[in-house]
């Protein structure tokens, strides 16, 4: 599975990267010099693991909206697991997320929404 990860602290990508590469998933991070949404659709992840706060002005919920209107159906229906250091899970999954993980959380909490159907 292909998974964009969509998280400007570099520590956080490193480990992440790691975890799921050992857990056979292909990962796919972005320049913090790039607009995301631009990346997401030139990669076109199976699993967007999206930060609600990004580099460079980028919000994680405009974001996440951009995805659900997109004509594209497989950029629209993608997985989108939404991580924040604030609890808006009701706010995110009201925009469309699948899943949200309020940070820090624990990477077997990762590994377990990625492998969920729908």
């Amino acid at each position: 599975m292909k998974v964009f990860l969509a998280e400007d602290d570099v520590t956080t990508v490193a480990l992440l990267k790691i975890l799921l590469e050992m857990e056979g998933h292909e990962t796919i991070t972005f320049s913090p010099d790039q607009p995301v949404l631009e990346a997401i659709r030139a990669a076109r992840p199976d699993v967007l693991v999206l930060d609600l706060h990004l580099p460079a002005g980028q919000n994680g919920l405009d974001i996440l909206q951009a995805l659900r209107q997109e004509e594209d159906e497989q950029l629209r229906t993608m997985k989108v697991i939404v991580c924040s250091g604030q609890d808006r899970r009701q706010e995110v999954m009201q925009a469309g997320a699948d899943a949200f993980l309020l940070k820090p959380y624990m990477p077997d909490d990762l590994l377990q929404v990625i492998r969920q159907d729908g």
